[in-house]
C-alpha cells in the first residue's frame, strides 16, 4: 500500500485521538461549568486526571517491544477514544468525568507514540519527510474541528451532552475510514546496543525542554475557552478561540515542514516556537479579547509544530532508539503538563487568578528556549547515565 494513504491515514488518527479524545474537554468546560456538573477547582483536578492518564499511557508504550504490542496498544487507544467520549455521554458530575478523561489520556497517549514510531520511520524510507511532518498537524484539525462543532452546539443552545454524543459519531466515522490502512509495525528489525553511545547525547536535555513545553503550553490550552468565556460573559465569540487555535497549530506545522531539514535549522526553530509560545502567555496577562486573540494567534501557532521539531530533533540524536524516545520524550511532556492544572490551583487559591501561573508558564517557555539552543555535545555528563534499553521496533 502507497506510504501516502499510510500517512493520510496517521494523519487522521491523531486528528482523532488528540484533537477528540485528548483535547475535547477544553471546549466543554465553559458548559459543564454552566450546567452545573462542577466547578473550577473539580475542572483542573479532572484536567490532571487526563494527564495523569497521559503520563501513564506514555510510559508504558516505551515497553511495547513485539510487533503485536504495538498494534494492540494503536488500535486499542483508538477504539478507547471512541468509545470512552461515547460514555460521556452519559457522565454527569466530577468523578464519571474524571474516570473518563483518565482513560482518554492513557488512549491517545499510546496512538501518539505509536503514530510517532510508525509512521515517521515510513515517511523518512519513501523520500517523503515532509510528509511526515504534516501527520502533526492532525491534532491542530483536530482541534479545529472539536471547536467549530462546540461553536455550532452553542449556537443551538445544546447541552454538553449532546455535544458529547456528536464528538463520538465523528470519531467512528474517522476511525471506520482509516482501520485498515494504518501504518504496520516492522517486523523483524534487529536490536541495537544498549551501551551508551553518541548518538544518545541531547537527550535528557531535550527531555528537560519538553516537560518544561509542558507546563508552560498548558495553562493557557486549558483554560482559554474559559477565559474567553469570562471575558465575552458567555456569548458565542467565546467560542471563535479555540477553533483558532487549533486551525493556528495545523498551519504552524506546514509552516516548519518547509525548513530545511538539519540539526542546526531544527535547533533554531524549536527555539523559536518556544519562544513565541512564552510570548502569547505573556500576552494572555493583558486582560483583554486582543490579548486573548494574540495569545491564541502566538500559543496555537507553534503548539503542534514544537512537538513535531522535538520529535524530530530526537531522532536526528538517536535515530536506531525513536520508540524509547518518543515515549520517554511524551512522559516528561506529561510530567510537564500534570504540574500545569496544580499551579493553576494554587495560583487561583493565593491571588484569585491565573496571572502568577502565567508569567510562570512564560518563564518555564523562555528557558526551554534557552536549553533548545544549545549544542548537544554539552550533554556528555548527562548522557552516562541515560542508556536505558533501547526498544525494538
Amino acid at each position: 500500500m502507497s506510504p501516502l494513504i499510510r500517512l493520510s491515514a496517521s494523519f487522521v488518527a491523531l486528528m482523532l485521538a488528540m484533537g477528540i479524545g485528548r483535547f475535547a474537554l477544553t471546549p466543554q468546560l465553559p458548559h459543564l461549568l454552566s450546567e452545573g456538573q462542577i466547578d473550577l477547582t473539580a475542572a483542573g483536578l479532572i484536567a490532571a486526571a487526563n494527564y495523569l492518564g497521559y503520563l501513564i499511557g506514555a510510559v508504558d508504550a516505551m515497553f511495547a517491544r513485539r510487533p503485536q504490542q504495538v498494534q494492540r496498544r494503536l488500535h486499542g487507544g483508538l477504539w478507547l477514544c471512541v468509545l470512552l467520549t461515547l460514555a460521556s455521554f452519559w457522565a454527569n458530575g466530577f468523578w464519571s468525568h474524571l474516570l473518563l478523561r483518565f482513560g482518554t489520556g492513557v488512549a491517545s497517549a499510546w496512538v501518539l507514540v505509536m503514530i510517532t514510531t510508525l509512521s515517521q520511520p515510513l515517511a523518512a524510507a519513501a523520500g517523503r519527510p515532509r510528509l511526515g511532518a504534516l501527520v502533526f498537524a492532525g491534532p491542530g484539525l483536530g482541534i479545529f474541528l472539536t471547536g467549530l462543532l462546540a461553536l455550532v452546539s452553542h449556537l443551538l443552545h445544546q447541552t454538553s451532552a449532546m455535544l458529547w454524543l456528536i464528538y463520538a459519531a465523528v470519531a467512528l466515522l474517522m476511525l471506520l475510514g482509516i482501520w485498515r490502512i494504518l501504518p504496520q509495525p516492522v517486523i523483524g528489525a534487529a536490536p541495537v546496543s544498549h551501551g551508551a553511545s553518541p548518538s544518545n547525547r541531547g537527550i535528557p536535555r531535550l527531555a528537560w525542554v519538553y516537560a518544561l513545553y509542558g507546563v508552560g503550553y498548558i495553562i493557557p490550552a486549558t483554560f482559554l475557552s474559559q477565559m474567553a468565556n469570562a471575558q465575552f460573559f458567555g456569548q458565542w465569540q467565546a467560542d471563535l478561540f479555540w477553533p483558532c487555535f487549533g486551525l493556528g497549530a495545523a498551519i504552524g506545522v506546514f509552516l516548519v515542514s518547509l525548513r530545511r531539514h538539519d540539526p542546526d535549522t531544527t535547533r533554531h526553530w524549536l527555539m523559536a516556537t518556544l519562544w513565541l509560545q512564552a510570548a502569547g502567555v505573556f500576552a494572555c496577562l493583558l486582560g483583554s479579547g486582543w490579548g486573548l486573540a494574540l495569545g491564541v494567534m502566538l500559543c496555537g501557532t507553534p503548539f503542534l509544530a514544537c512537538m513535531q521539531l522535538v520529535m524530530q530533533r530526537s531522532r536526528e540524536l538517536a535515530p536506531h532508539a525513536t520508540q524509547r524516545n518518543a515515549g520517554l520524550l511524551t512522559a516528561c511532556f506529561a510530567i510537564g503538563q500534570l504540574s500545569g492544572p496544580l499551579l493553576a490551583a494554587l495560583s487561583s487559591h493565593f491571588s484569585g487568578g491565573l496571572q502568577p501561573a502565567l508569567v510562570i508558564a512564560g518563564s518555564g517557555l523562555l528557558i526551554a528556549g534557552s536549553l533548545a539552543m544549545q549544542s548537544p555535545t554539552a550533554d556528555r555528563g548527562l548522557c552516562a547515565n541515560a542508556d536505558a534499553p533501547t526498544v525494538r521496533r
